[in-house]
């Protein structure tokens, strides 16, 4: 294998996240939850339920119980994706979250979730148009804990703030130059980050929310391999948000958000300590910041039942002329379309369900080697909720 092709593998391998994760803004979550992933991820200035801890603390006081909120459910991701028309093999996904949240008193609001929040990955046979198999198989999950807490400083401004604690997995197996093949076994590393968010009522029919999460810094993953320890740093990125809530009616309620995400920070360029043999010194990903944009609507249907569509678009963060270092990653789904429905079985207990679909979206190389990815998704979602 050339070096120009196996550089191309390495650095896709090592880009791969694991499909532990929802559908994805790049290789971050769309949403943690069914009622999140019903309106389009546009969660930002609206809580949906108690894992608003996971995506802006301040709104867990905007949820409305006099106790006690407890959110607990799972997903189901279906990934189809190809390199060079190979597709990759296991394709159907679990993803269980969960949150608590609590009302101390009249302003102050306590709460903790847990989480993927990132994570995409192959498991290709043969990745390149070569002699002989060439197999790509890595799996990287981010998995968060976040304990947060929110003030209501007046009855119109909320502030929150969470500690995000991280373990993140890595491992990959993939074809190296000089006819070598490079296995980096399963590694976890933790990291930390924080959150800080608000809320703002402007009116009865419009309320602003705004929040911002710090880079999570992980510790180095480190491999033990026959040439000495190898290792790389791989963060998770920073993001800013913005996201305003519409009451047109009762029983209407509509949102829109835009995110940031900071990838050009973390996956542009990542230098390789050691690398071992046929491994590369720099992991040239070569991924820019992202934007998001979500809209979502919720519909009251009577005093039990409610219905949600939302959809959400982010551009690739690596274009044509970076395909040949992502491989591996299938990070460039771009247009979500969801669709949801809640039904309150009691005053206590309630369950959404929610499916998106991320349509099917493909980069090809535009740079030799002229290699191909492909990816397209299915996300079936399902959370009880009791609130009292």
């Amino acid at each position: 294998m050339n070096k120009r092709t196996f550089v191309a593998a390495a650095s896709a391998a090592a880009c791969s996240l694991p499909v532990t994760a929802h559908a994805t803004n790049g290789d971050q979550m769309m949403a943690l939850s069914a009622a999140q992933a019903a309106m389009g991820g546009a969660t930002v200035a609206q809580a949906r339920d108690a894992l608003a801890v996971m995506v802006n603390p301040a709104g867990i006081a905007d949820l409305g119980m006099k106790e006690v909120r407890m959110d607990l459910g799972f997903g189901l991701l279906n990934p189809p994706r190809e390199v060079n028309g190979q597709e990759s093999d296991s394709n159907w996904y679990m993803m269980p979250s969960g949150a608590v949240a609590f009302n101390v008193n009249d302003r102050l609001f306590l709460g903790m979730g847990m989480g993927g929040i990132a994570g995409m990955g192959v498991n290709v046979a043969d990745a390149m148009a070569a002699a002989g198999n060439q197999p790509v198989v890595t799996t990287k999950q981010v998995l968060r804990f976040t304990p947060a807490a929110a003030f209501k400083v007046t009855d119109a401004l909320t502030l929150g703030a969470s500690l995000n604690l991280v373990n993140q997995s890595l491992a990959m197996s993939l074809p190296g130059g000089g006819g070598n093949y490079v296995a980096l076994p399963q590694n976890q590393q933790f990291g930390l980050g924080a959150t800080v968010g608000a809320t703002y009522k402007i009116s009865p029919r419009w309320q602003a929310g705004l929040v911002y999460t710090t880079k999570t810094d992980v510790a180095r993953m480190e491999y033990n391999t026959p040439s000495g320890r190898t290792s790389f740093d791989m963060d998770m990125p920073a993001s800013l948000a913005l996201g305003l809530s519409f009451k047109p009616m009762p029983g209407l309620q509509v949102e829109f958000d835009v995110k940031r995400y900071a990838f050009a920070d973390v996956m542009k360029r990542i230098p390789v300590t050691n690398p071992p043999p046929g491994f590369p010194a720099t992991l040239n990903f070569g991924w820019k910041d992202q934007t998001v944009y979500a809209l979502g609507v919720k519909k009251d249907l009577g005093n039990k039942m409610a219905v949600s569509v939302g959809y959400n678009y982010g551009k690739s963060p690596f274009g044509a002329e970076s395909v040949n270092m992502n491989l591996g990653s299938t990070a460039i789904v771009e247009n979500h379309l969801s669709v949801g429905l809640t039904r309150k079985f009691s005053d206590k207990v309630s369950g959404t369900f929610a499916y998106t679909h991320a349509f099917s979206n493909e980069l090809t190389s535009s740079v030799a080697p002229y290699n191909k990815i492909e990816i397209h998704q299915n996300q079936y979602n399902f959370n009880v909720s009791y609130q009292f």
